[in-house]
């Protein structure tokens, strides 16, 4: 789950491919890193549903600042559910899994973000360093099955810089508790060459697992939107930012041996670092906790528009912002104000589509289902207990398929509109 120290009541987390710009002295660095969400992406997206005409999956790539599938840009209104692998692994509740797919499928939603890892937790994929539960795995082949049937994109995040799901602080753990480990400090995982060749053991196995109901390697399946390497990593042991850019290297390098179809997003925050310009750097949110709801509107919409930006005349790459979300515990929190602050952000997607900018779409946290109050946070919606927010969850895939199609060529009956 997204939970950032000090996190403001509103947030949003971009996404992009390469998160970096060379210093004069020829280290690399970070430009973007954690906060209100953006992270830089590699991603490979695939045919939306509702292209007229064919049934048979493409790839999604990157042409410049936009994803395209089949010559024709692909834009995202995406969500988190980050629970789907954890409840596929009974077969009691596989059908919340269903329910979400159906439920985003029929607002038009085309991506679903979530985790396809669990290390050492209750029903943990990865028991131990290197060890595999296959009945867990057999869980991911479904929820990938499952999403293709609803015509659902799946973004896979591999491993969490938080604690929940085991994370970064387990593979330490492991290490640890082994003898091998250079330290207990959770940073090692960026650092320690034994916990590193150990992350690649299950990286590999991962991207080549053979789907058990199709045959097919993952690294292979459409159905998989992008890679993300890790969800929100930070090194605070070194503000460099150098062992953290070392390890996003490394690890991209390797992915990309093995897995040259999918695109491949960092997972970083959005933060700019020191060596950003000043003008950059005043962007990163500041102390958001008190500010009202028109305050968190305009600074949201100029982290927006900076990230964008930054697509277009710095990186060249599309931006996607792969979480955001306002709490329920926000200043004087009415229900009404997240379609203002969801709307704000549609809205900064929408007119980057339209002007074929690298605004390729946005992703909510989090959907959930009925009777999944243990998983909900002060962000979640449950489709269905407000039809306002799904309303305009659903204008604004209609907005984005009519960029994406032409408004003459989208059936508006079968797009829900």
């Amino acid at each position: 789950m997204s939970i950032l120290p000090g996190r403001p009541g509103s947030w949003l987390k971009p996404s992009a491919g390469h998160n970096r710009a060379r210093a004069g002295n020829g280290i690399v660095y970070p430009v973007l890193g954690i906060a209100v969400c953006v992270a830089l992406i590699y991603l490979m997206l695939g045919d939306f549903k509702f292209s007229p005409g064919k049934s048979e999956l493409s790839f999604v790539q990157r042409n410049g600042t936009q994803f395209v599938v089949d010559g024709r840009a692909f834009y995202v209104n995406g969500w988190n559910s980050y629970w789907l692998m954890d409840q596929s692994v009974e077969e009691s509740s596989r059908p919340r899994v269903s329910e979400i797919f159906q439920t985003g499928a029929k607002m038009g939603m085309t991506v679903c973000r979530t985790w396809a890892f669990n290390d050492g937790a209750y029903h943990a994929l990865q028991v131990s360093l290197g060890i595999f539960d296959e009945r867990v795995f057999k869980a991911l082949d479904w929820v990938i099955v499952e999403a293709r049937r609803h015509g659902i994109r799946l973004l896979l995040s591999l491993v969490n810089n938080l604690q929940h799901y085991g994370g970064k602080t387990q593979y330490v753990k492991w290490a640890w508790d082994e003898g091998f480990g250079l330290s207990s400090s959770n940073d090692s995982f960026f650092f320690d060459p034994s916990i590193r060749s150990y992350f690649k053991i299950y990286l590999k196995t991962i991207l080549t697992r053979k789907n058990h109901l199709t045959g097919i390697e993952y690294r292979d399946d459409p159905t998989i939107f992008a890679w993300e390497l890790m969800n929100e990593p930070q090194c605070a042991s070194d503000a460099s930012g150098d062992t953290l850019q070392e390890w996003i290297e490394e690890m991209t390098e390797f992915v990309k041996t093995i897995d040259k179809k999918h695109l491949l997003t960092i997972g970083l925050e959005g933060f700019y670092g020191p060596v950003s310009p000043e003008e950059k750097q005043n962007i990163n949110p500041g102390k958001l906790v008190e500010a009202d709801l028109n305050e968190k509107v305009e600074y949201i919409s100029k982290w927006i528009t900076s990230h964008i930006e930054d697509g277009e005349k710095t990186l060249n790459k599309p931006i996607m912002f792969t979480e955001f979300g306002l709490s329920t515990k926000a200043k004087n929190f009415e229900y009404s104000h997240r379609i203002i602050f969801y709307k704000s952000i549609f809205n900064k997607i929408y007119e980057s589509a339209r002007q074929n900018g690298a605004g390729a779409g946005a992703v909510l946290w989090q959907l959930l289902v009925q009777g999944m109050e243990d998983y909900n946070d002060d962000y979640g919606i449950m489709p269905g207990e407000r039809p306002s927010v799904d309303k305009l969850i659903k204008e604004q895939s209609c907005r984005l398929i009519a960029v994406q199609y032409g408004k003459n060529s989208v059936d508006k009956s079968s797009v829900i509109c």
